[in-house]
């Protein structure tokens, strides 16, 4: 038996530029993916998704060594979203198999079990996970693994297999223009005020590869934008008190407002917050940032917003 363990992740600045080159601070969420494998005599991939309360969402039966699907279905009640997803699935297998040809060569199968620890709609990495866990399972890079299957920065990857929070930055390659290096530096991050600082759930599961277009479509004018950046991720490392943080969270969310050309966070939801709200990832929805006080989750649950998660019970 084999099995994996991937942290999930939340990107703390850096947001759509991490794309171009921009030094981002990302941490490893305690919340994460595993799994689990068993072999078997039958010449199956039998696949088995579980949800964080333990019900399986989704299952998926491939024929080896050709990896060709037999059956999927998936626990909703949208149409086609079993092929969907079992596409998926096969499209990551087939890329693992590409960068490692012995990958599910056996004389029988396998039982793979994935198991979150997190709600779905959390949009804590349930798609990193899972590719940094195959990745590892099949002895691949999983940087080259995520970009060869779909596209992305790669600091969720990166936060999967790191267990500090990390500067990341993507490089190009000398050897080709079109590749990109991750730069990962592990780095000390544990502010005295995290008693203040809480992640609240917006309600709404955001599509990360919606963001990252609507961010292409103002992509040079983000370049020029991206060593004021690196300077607020600088900064907000160095952050002393919940106050000198409020300031970063205003400038840098004012920043890429003005690249994605969408309101605020907080003026868009929360205008009469006493602290200051940080967008995370792609704008819109998943986790914000909220700096205040004791008196913060109060302010979120009478909004509505029930999920509100403080930092430590959080972040690894």
């Amino acid at each position: 038996m084999g099995k994996y363990y991937s942290n999930g992740k939340l990107l703390l600045t850096g947001e759509y530029v991490v794309l171009d080159g921009a030094t981002s601070l990302a941490v490893p969420t305690k919340f994460g993916q595993d799994l689990i494998i068993e072999p078997i005599k039958e010449s199956q991939l039998i696949w088995a998704s579980f949800t964080n309360t333990g019900e399986c969402w989704f299952e998926a039966t491939f024929d080896l060594p050709k990896l060709r699907l037999t059956s999927a279905t998936f626990n909703a009640d949208k149409q086609g979203n079993a092929e969907v997803i079992a596409e998926t699935l096969s499209d990551i297998l087939h890329e693992a198999k590409k960068l490692n040809p012995d990958f599910l060569n056996s004389d029988g199968g396998f039982m793979v079990k994935t198991n979150l620890t997190f709600p779905q709609n959390w949009g804590l990495g349930s798609s990193s996970t899972l590719i940094n866990n195959i990745a590892n399972w099949a002895n691949v890079n999983p940087f080259t693994l995520l970009w060869n299957a779909f596209s992305g920065s790669g600091y969720d990857i990166a936060c999967a297999s790191n267990n500090n929070p990390i500067l990341y930055q993507l490089k190009k390659n000398l050897s080709t223009a079109l590749e990109m290096t991750p730069i990962v530096s592990e780095v000390k991050f544990n502010p005295d005020f995290k008693d203040e600082l809480f992640f609240v759930y917006l309600n709404q599961k955001q599509n990360s590869r919606e963001g990252i277009a609507q961010y292409k479509e103002h992509r040079e004018e983000a370049k020029k934008l991206i060593p004021e950046i690196n300077e607020l991720t600088q900064e907000f490392l160095k952050a002393n008190s919940s106050k000198s943080l409020a300031k970063i969270i205003i400038e840098h969310e004012q920043i890429i407002s003005s690249i994605i050309k969408q309101t605020p966070v907080k003026k868009r939801l929360f205008p009469d917050y006493f602290g200051e709200i940080k967008s995370l990832g792609a704008w819109g929805g998943d986790f914000v940032l909220a700096a205040g006080n004791e008196n913060t989750s109060t302010y979120f649950k009478e909004k509505g917003y029930n999920t509100i998660v403080p930092y430590k019970e959080m972040i690894l």
